[in-house]
């Protein structure tokens, strides 16, 4: 039985986590990667890398893509909602990579990483957009801001419950500031996020890239991918700024190149998007999103899931 399945059947979610496996199916027939995965309205959204529009040899696409659900079953295509030529400081074939998105003050904001060196920030009155530049110049610059990193991608955002937000982003080495309560603007220095604990006998537990941060009862999860290919793997800490201590594996190795997550809490039940290669012509750079039920063991730890 599909976690699909379970869902119609109307079990609780304790079937859920006794559930050993899923069954993996595309959100879309178009090729798409790197979820950000929201609900805002009542509604689900996903904003996403459009692998459909690249070379088919390099992530090279220029242009975002959006895909909306009211059930999570079935996800229309609201299409490539925005591209880097809205900055009009960018150079207009920047490569597009992984986005974010955040609702406040009644407004939706975009975070997007824009030619592997800068973040941007853009700003709508619907979460379908039209998106603006918010700022006219770069959130984040590898050239201008101090322990920018040697790749500024990856944005993802977290409002904490004090209303205070925060930024996470880049690889090798993940980074975290503060952002301003109008959400266009750095209220703090970039710092490193300090993950401590990997296991010493697996060199290959490191942090690579795909910082997503999230709260549950009053702990911090800070989840990421271990590298190229990587894990989805987490460590928690009691404060958003860390340092945080490594707990175990949420995704397993998968065969294609890059692994990328979205957890998303919502209605009582919690769930995983990610990417994989699931339909025919996919690979390394054609890839697909999907999504997964997430569990947790009741003393906080997070379940693995097995595709």
């Amino acid at each position: 039985m599909t976690w699909r399945n379970i869902l119609r059947s109307g079990l609780v979610v304790a079937a859920l986590a006794a559930l050993p496996a899923h069954a993996a199916e595309p959100i879309s027939p178009r090729f798409s990667a790197d979820p950000s995965a929201h609900v805002f309205d009542g509604r689900y959204y996903v904003y996403a890398t459009d692998d459909a529009s690249n070379s088919g040899t390099y992530w090279d696409s220029t242009t975002w893509r959006l895909y909306v659900s009211k059930d999570l079953k079935a996800w229309k295509d609201a299409g490539a909602f925005m591209a880097v030529t809205a900055f009009k400081w960018a150079r207009p074939d920047a490569k597009a990579w992984a986005p974010e998105a955040a609702h406040r003050n009644g407004r939706y904001y975009f975070y997007a990483p824009v030619g592997g060196d800068k973040i941007g920030v853009a700003v709508a009155s619907r979460p379908e957009g039209p998106f603006v530049d918010a700022i006219g110049a770069p959130l984040v610059d590898k050239a201008r801001d101090a322990n920018a990193g040697a790749e500024p991608i990856d944005p993802q955002v977290l409002v904490d419950d004090d209303g205070q937000a925060y930024l996470v982003f880049g690889t090798r080495v993940p980074k975290i500031v503060k952002l301003g309560a109008d959400m266009i603007s750095l209220a703090g220095p970039i710092q490193d996020l300090t993950i401590t604990g990997f296991p010493a006998d697996d060199p290959k537990k490191k942090y690579g890239e795909a910082p997503f941060l999230h709260k549950r009862n009053g702990l911090y999860y800070f989840s990421f991918s271990t590298g190229w290919p990587g894990q989805i793997v987490y460590a928690v800490a009691k404060s958003p700024m860390g340092p945080y201590a490594y707990k175990g594996v949420i995704l397993d190795y998968l065969k294609i190149s890059t692994n990328h997550q979205a957890i998303l809490e919502a209605e009582g039940r919690s769930w995983l998007f990610y990417h994989d290669t699931l339909l025919p012509g996919g690979g390394d750079h054609r890839r697909s999103i999907t999504v997964a039920p997430l569990t947790y063991a009741p003393d906080g730890a997070i379940n693995e899931v097995k595709p």
